[in-house]
């Protein structure tokens, strides 16, 4: 039986495109063990997938001064020798990265070994982690056509892993849970596990002229939940949606959404209209609007800017989508990232013959 050492963490972004992988891993016969954090929020999302989790030290790579550069790098040395003893007694024959700093000493020590390496890259261009990890990779899978410049020969345009239960949601459940109608075209906005105050002031905004012609169901963060709007007809407000998501997908017209990249890669794959809302640059390094800018450039979205989006802008935006459709839809069917899952394991199968 093959083996592979999956790692990934930090973000539930580092982790669901790995759990995407694990039903076909499965089937191609391999042997999974998953390397993360000690401690790391990845933990339970991995053991709830029923893998064996073995967490390492790991140290976050900081651009900005902190007192914590001075012992992260003893921890991420710590987490190389972890690493190396973990290899050293599985014997994988192959490491897949879906990036996170935890996994800088996995891909490491992997290549210390002679083991091949395969890394995601989900954004545009890649993170601290990753640029590092990309020295010692095999191939490195990316999302966006733009990225295989920063790649060279290693780049292999796959899209990302995708999981299965996003394609079988239920529309008629999403819309028992709302309290809406069949007959009305549903918005859902989404910011992210976290939400997005910004998305959410916007959004709630244009609320009363964008309820004339739709139902709104907003993922709005936990402890963002708005008093004065419950019971307000045709919109419905959850801190969370986890098991329900796939529900929620298949009931949405257009998604407004933030621009992380694999919150629009479901979005894409899922083939829905959508509006981007990324996060702007003084809150992040830039990342979410370049993805943004290349999925408009697709034609798969429009992109507000939320430092000067009004919701006039919102509301224009929202009927342009809707009213052009099915020219977004055309073009996501063509996109060749999709089919993720399918083009990472026979990669992943290639490599650990």
């Amino acid at each position: 039986m093959k083996k592979i050492i999956l790692t990934g963490g930090g973000t539930a972004g580092h982790v669901t495109p790995n759990i995407a992988l694990i039903p076909k891993l499965k089937e191609a016969g391999y042997e999974i063990k998953y390397i993360g954090s000690k401690g790391g929020m990845e933990t339970q999302l991995v053991t709830d997938a029923g893998l064996d989790y073995v967490g390492i030290s790991s140290g976050k790579l900081r651009r900005y001064f902190s007192w914590k550069n001075f012992s992260d790098p003893f921890r991420v040395l710590k987490g190389y020798f972890e690493a190396k003893k973990i290899i050293k007694k599985y014997k994988p024959d192959i490491v897949f990265s879906k990036g996170g700093f935890v996994t800088v000493p996995v891909v490491f020590a992997a290549s210390k070994y002679n083991v091949p390496v395969i890394i995601h890259e989900s954004d545009m261009t890649p993170g601290l982690a990753n640029k590092l990890a990309i020295k010692k990779a095999t191939k490195v899978c990316h999302n966006f056509p733009e990225t295989a410049e920063y790649l060279g020969q290693k780049a292999v345009h796959t899209g990302s892993p995708i999981r299965a239960e996003l394609f079988s949601g239920n529309k008629l459940t999403a819309l028992d849970m709302c309290g809406f109608t069949a007959n009305k075209p549903v918005i859902m906005v989404t910011g992210g596990s976290l939400g997005a105050e910004n998305v959410n002031k916007l959004v709630r905004a244009a609320l009363p002229e964008l309820l004339k012609d739709f139902q709104v169901a907003h993922l709005c963060g936990k402890g963002k939940l708005d008093p004065t709007l419950t019971n307000t007809k045709g919109y419905a407000q959850f801190e969370y949606i986890s098991q329900e998501m796939k529900d929620f997908f298949a009931m949405a017209d257009i998604i407004i959404s933030r621009a992380g990249a694999n919150s629009i890669c479901e979005i894409s794959a899922l083939k829905k209209p959508n509006i981007l809302i990324p996060l702007s640059a003084n809150a992040s390094r830039g990342d979410q609007i370049l993805n943004a800018k290349s999925y408009a450039k697709q034609g798969f979205s429009e992109v507000l800017d939320e430092d000067v989006a009004t919701k006039d802008d919102l509301i224009a935006t929202v009927h342009k989508v809707y009213d052009n459709r099915n020219t977004y839809i055309d073009a996501m069917s063509k996109s060749s990232g999709i089919g993720g899952v399918e083009k990472i394991v026979d990669l992943i199968k290639e490599l650990s013959k």
